[in-house]
């Protein structure tokens, strides 16, 4: 699969790191899907129209999709990049939707996300980092693929901790990753050397066409915390929202990325 978005450097990931901060992560939003109450299963979410009962199914897929990516033959090679990942989404959107509400209603949101986990861990354990895995947008490695499992278990675990109160830690390199995996995509969305874009402590891109910055201090830059740029690249907040709470610091008459995002919707 190529890419319409422009290019920036491509990052590398320890997988075993990434390995571990999936399993991390997923026994974080377990525990926390496992202390729901009938109750928190009706509240409404973020996403639409879906209930937490949507959301946890959807999670339950996200780390089904190992397993069910298994049961195909294996791709001759790989067809989709890191960067690609949060722009793919769009147009599987309703076979998505689909497909959530189905287990939903078909299955006990807390023993289907415990099977699933359950499944993946004993998958996962025994596959070579370079497996190929046949997965949408395209075929992935496996070692990257578990970079995108980081994305979708901080992101999600985030809009149920948003919908229900719920406390959920974060491991510290699953978060790393979703910061950097979105913060490499606005790169390649935005391509160019204009605005520095710091997300501290993990992540440092240059993106937005113009004059390139080379020494001292950036005429452009944006800075913000990894939760409130994950929250913005993902559309569940908005540029204009963070700035006026000054969660998100612009300065330069580039600064603006709102333009820009949300990356993955």
């Amino acid at each position: 699969m190529s890419s319409a978005r422009g290019t920036s450097r491509t990052r590398s990931y320890d997988p075993a790191r990434t390995r571990a901060a999936v399993t991390a992560q997923l026994a974080h939003v377990r525990t926390a899907v496992g202390e729901l109450t009938a109750e928190q299963y009706a509240l409404p979410t973020r996403l639409g129209d879906w209930t937490v009962r949507e959301l946890v199914a959807h999670l339950s897929m996200a780390m089904g999709s190992v397993a069910r990516s298994l049961e195909l033959p294996a791709p001759s090679q790989a067809e989709a990049t890191l960067q690609e990942y949060p722009f793919a989404s769009e147009p599987f959107a309703a076979a998505i939707d689909e497909r959530t509400r189905e287990l939903a209603a078909g299955d006990d949101p807390a023993e289907l996300l415990a099977r699933t986990a359950d499944e993946f861990e004993r998958l996962v354990s025994g596959l070579p980092d370079d497996r190929l895995l046949a997965v949408r947008p395209g075929a992935m490695r496996l070692g990257d693929y578990l970079v995108t499992r980081c994305l979708e278990l901080v992101v999600h675990g985030d809009d149920l901790a948003a919908a229900t109160g719920t406390k959920i830690p974060y491991d510290r390199q699953a978060l790393a990753a979703t910061t950097r995996l979105l913060a490499d995509a606005l790169a390649a969305k935005a391509p160019g050397g204009s605005v520095e874009v710091r997300v501290p402590p993990f992540a440092v891109v240059q993106c937005v066409e113009g004059p390139r910055h080379t020494r001292g201090t950036p005429p452009n830059v944006v800075e913000t915390d990894p939760l409130t740029w994950i929250r913005l690249a993902t559309g569940r907040t908005t540029w204009d929202v963070e700035l006026a709470a000054a969660t998100v610091h612009a300065g330069g008459e580039r600064a603006d990325l709102g333009g820009y995002l949300p990356l993955l919707r």
